[in-house]
Parts: structure tokens; sequence; C-alpha cells
């Protein structure tokens, strides 16, 4: 029996990793869940799985729900009571599906004890891809691929030699953008921009595919992910969700990883891996889809992929610096205070005024992500 601890479970990842698990009682056993707020959520989770240990990142609703839950499991607090969770606690899985920087600290906890690593928090990647890459290897951690389409190239790759891959190909559905034009960006409300036509997604990652700055975002992941240069990742809008991504090799030959929009997919895949486990979901109806469709994104509407690829070319600590005034950006649009069209002018202004660092270390990295933020919330 696989041990996890699941890194932001009352998200969408989280929430859809123990529903894998819960098909499976005699696969995994919960030892830890960690959430950064929502305790009321929590709560049955603790009720069902029986975690031995909880994380509340806010130390005021961790309080509250330890008295709550009396002597159920163990309840640690704050920022430290996640790394804690990760670097001392008895797991075999590491899932990270808490959204944003701040999954990095315990994912580099976790590689440090050569876990299972199943990655659904593509920032992690992002902004400390170099360190993380050269870690694994030292360290002897595998690192599993929870999104989508990384799986699928990840799925497309087993059994290949990975130097004869003539390019990757990401999917991208387009978001519920797609057929607007560029000038009528500055007037879309939150709810258009939380209204994806395909998949059901926390309100983060649902504005970054509405950008397609998700990506961006997933094109310097693969960079790491595959060990492969940035002209060798190609972006391609695919409306129906169904092919979820290619790898294109030397010969000619596409091979593609296809299943309807269902998270639960890749996380199985990720927790089961090297094995493939029956289930009873709802099985991919090529009739019924009927057609499927691709053409190349408009690099001109959505600038958020150009600037992906700028910054995987500058490398250092810009993909931190796209990351951070990202999350910034992306909560001001939220709450109201920025146009969605603002969003990549508030990241270049940071990516220009915010000073690169080659091969940062981990301080680097944390220095470079508080300085960003503090820059970009000063900006409208």
């Amino acid at each position: 029996m696989k041990k996890v601890l699941i890194l932001g479970s009352t998200g969408s990842i989280g929430i859809n990793t123990l529903n894998v698990i819960r098909n499976f009682p005699e696969e995994f056993k919960i030892t830890a869940l960690t959430i950064n707020t929502k305790i009321d959520l929590l709560e049955p989770q603790i009720n069902e799985f029986n975690p031995e240990t909880v994380v509340v990142k806010d130390e005021r609703l961790g309080l509250e729900l330890r008295k709550r839950i009396s002597n159920k499991c163990q309840v640690l607090t704050g920022e430290q009571g996640l790394i804690e969770a990760a670097s001392s606690l008895d797991y075999d899985i590491f899932v990270g599906a808490m959204v944003g920087f701040s999954g990095l600290a315990p994912a580099l906890e976790a590689i440090k004890r050569g876990k299972i690593i199943a990655l659904a928090n593509k920032e992690t990647l992002v902004v400390a891809g170099e360190l993380i890459t050269k870690m694994c290897k030292a360290y002897n951690a595998r690192l599993i691929p929870i999104d989508s389409e990384h799986s699928a190239i990840y799925q497309c790759l087993e059994g290949e030699n990975k130097n004869s891959v003539e390019k990757l190909i990401l999917t991208a559905s387009g978001g519920p953008f797609l057929n607007k034009k560029k000038s009528a960006l500055s007037a879309v409300t939150v709810k258009e921009a939380l209204s994806h036509p395909n998949w059901k997604m926390g309100n983060k990652i649902t504005i970054d595919s509405a950008s397609m700055m998700n990506k961006g975002l997933e094109i310097i992941e693969a960079h790491w992910l595959f060990e492969i240069e940035k002209d060798k990742i190609e972006v391609v809008i695919h409306p129906q969700s169904i092919v979820h991504s290619m790898v294109q090799f030397f010969d000619g030959s596409i091979k593609a990883q296809l299943g309807l929009p269902d998270m639960k997919l890749p996380i199985q895949y990720a927790l089961t891996y090297p094995s493939r486990l029956a289930n009873n979901y709802e099985r991919t109806s090529l009739p019924k889809i009927g057609s499927l469709t691709f053409f190349s994104p408009d690099m001109e509407k959505f600038e958020c992929l150009e600037i992906a690829y700028k910054v995987l070319d500058e490398g250092g600590t810009a993909p931190c610096v796209l990351n951070a005034a990202n999350e910034v950006a992306v909560d001001k649009f939220l709450k109201g205070k920025i146009k969605f069209s603002s969003i990549p002018n508030l990241i270049n202004t940071a990516l220009d005024k915010i000073e690169n660092h080659k091969s940062p270390d981990v301080e680097t990295i944390f220095e470079c992500d508080k300085k960003t933020r503090e820059l970009v919330l000063t900006l409208g």
C-alpha cells in the first residue's frame, strides 16, 4: 500500500486525487492533507480518510480546526507546518496540488527525501526548474507530472528513445476568449474569464487559461521536465480538449494521448505508475466526438504565450519574476482592480524592472519572488 501526502487537498486537483484514491482503498493510504484556509472542506476529508496529520497554512484557522477535531489527528499550521510535513512524515508519494509559489518549499523537502513527486503545481518547475531537476537527480527522486498535457507527453515517451524526439506539441483549448478579438479583451468581466468551456478548475488556473499564461507556464515546465529546448516545444489550439498533447519523432511519426477532459486520468496514472489500474470512468467515444480540430495560436492576442517563450530564453530568475508577477496580476484582476488586458502589461513591467540572476540558489529565488510581488502590488 502506497502512503500519500496531498499538498492542497481542497483544491480541484486535491479533490480529484481523493476521488481516485477512494476508488482504490487497497492501494493507497492518506498520510497527510494540507490546505490554505478551507477547514470546512478539510474536516469531512479528515473524517473519511483518517490522515495522521493535517496542515492548515492559515495559523488562526489551524487553531480553530484543532479545537473542532479534538484528537482525531495531528494539526500543524503555517508555512513551517507545510515544510515539517514534507520533511518528516512517513509517505511514499508527494502530490503537489497547491496552486502557486507556496508549493515550492515543501516540494524541495520531498525531493531531498527521494520521494515520488506527483506534480500538478507547475509553478514549482517554472520558478526553480534548473534547481529542481538537479536535485531530483542528486536525491534520486522521481518527478511524474499530473498536468494533463505533461502527463500525455510522459506517456507518449514511455518506451521511446528521448534522443529521437523532434518536438513536443502542447495542446490548448484556447479558453473562453478563443474567438474574441484582442481589442475586446480590455472589457471582459471576471465572470466571463472564469467560464472555461471544457475544464472545471480553480480561479487562478482558470484565469491563466483565459490569458493562455497557463500554456506559457507549461512551455517552461516542459523544458525542464523533458530536458528539451524551447524551439522544440510547439503550442497548438485544440478546442475539444481530447488530444492532451503529442510527441513528434525524427521519422515524422506523431504519438498522441487522448481522453476526455477529466483530471482523474492523469492523476491516476501518476499515482499508479508504472502500472495501469482498471476504473469505471467515462470512456472516450470517437464517433460521438465526431471531429478534432487544430490550429496555431494568435500570439499577438495571447501575449502571455510570447512572454513565456522570451522568459525561457532569458533563464535565471526571469521565470520566477514571470510567475510572481502573474500571480499578483491575476489576483488584482479577480478583485476588480485591473483589466484583464493589463495582466501581460504588469508582467512585462516586472521583467523590465527586476534584476535577473543566473543559476539562482533557493534563497535568491525566494528573494526574487518577494521583490516582484512587492513591485506588482504598486502597479495599476
